[in-house]
């Protein structure tokens, strides 16, 4: 006889051990950012006041800004609208090259990956600063800014969903001698079309956010106009721009739920 536990016994102690470990790393965690950002809370305390002063320059919003922020409202959302349809035009090419299921080759799986890769992994503002130099200010860097990160964004989830897709259209397809375009287009795209234009939806509100801020580096549309309105200290017209910005983030919202029932 032994005296050593079933596995099956042991095995809720093994995981409330590793529930402590993994708390006790998330504390570790948690505690190093806290002195590598120097938070201090009670700063928020003592200047309160300088918020509040803030705060109360800004009332009443600058409500006659209307008719000039119209153009600027216009021009961030067709930054967005601009950088999604580039993005998934590219992105869904690259996805297929990109997915071990569909690729024709290793080496253009690699290579696929490899400008997803690099594409996600400069930030958006980055790409703004580029364009800006390469084009000059205005709306047109902002959009292909937005355009070329979102090629990686998507690229990167387009892959996925193919890769996880049912490949039995596709396999029956096949041996039936379909051809490869027949395939792609009879299987493929009907077994995915649903759920990639769910996520180029999700990716139409987090162009429409970040168009508003490109506009910081002359990329046009809201954040230009807000970045102009805060440097010359017109704080009700910052107001007024943070309001009609509330409202067009949530109305983008409401409308990309809407379609993402309708396609699902």
């Amino acid at each position: 006889m032994t005296n050593e536990l079933p596995v099956a016994g042991r095995t809720p102690l093994a995981r409330q051990l590793m529930m402590i470990g993994a708390a006790l790393v998330l504390v570790a965690l948690f505690a190093q950012a806290w002195v590598v950002v120097q938070a201090r809370p009670q700063d928020l305390v003592t200047g309160a006041h300088g918020m509040a002063d803030i705060i109360s320059r800004s009332l009443p919003p600058a409500f006659d800004q209307f008719k000039p922020t119209l153009m600027p409202v216009l021009e961030t959302i067709d930054l967005a609208i601009f950088g999604t349809v580039v993005g998934v035009l590219l992105a869904f090419p690259l996805s297929i090259l990109a997915a071990r299921n569909m690729t024709p080759a290793k080496p253009l799986y690699y290579a696929a990956r490899g400008v997803i890769s690099l594409t996600r992994s400069v930030p958006d503002l980055v790409w703004a600063l580029l364009f800006v130099t390469a084009v000059g200010l205005g709306p047109f860097p902002g959009a292909l800014a937005l355009g070329v990160h979102s090629i990686g964004m998507l690229g990167r989830l387009f892959a996925e969903v193919i890769e996880d897709m049912d490949m039995g259209p596709v396999e029956a397809l096949t041996l039936t001698g379909a051809s490869r375009l027949q395939v792609f287009a009879h299987a493929v795209v009907p077994g995915v079309l649903p759920s990639l234009l769910g996520i180029a939806l999700y990716r139409f509100d987090e162009n429409l956010r970040s168009s508003l801020v490109l506009g910081f580096v002359g990329a046009g549309g809201i954040g230009f106009f807000l970045l102009t309105a805060m440097n010359l200290f017109q704080y009700q017209t910052v107001a007024f721009l943070l309001i009609v910005t509330f409202v067009l983030v949530t109305c983008a919202e409401r409308m990309s739920a809407y379609l993402r029932r309708l396609v699902a």
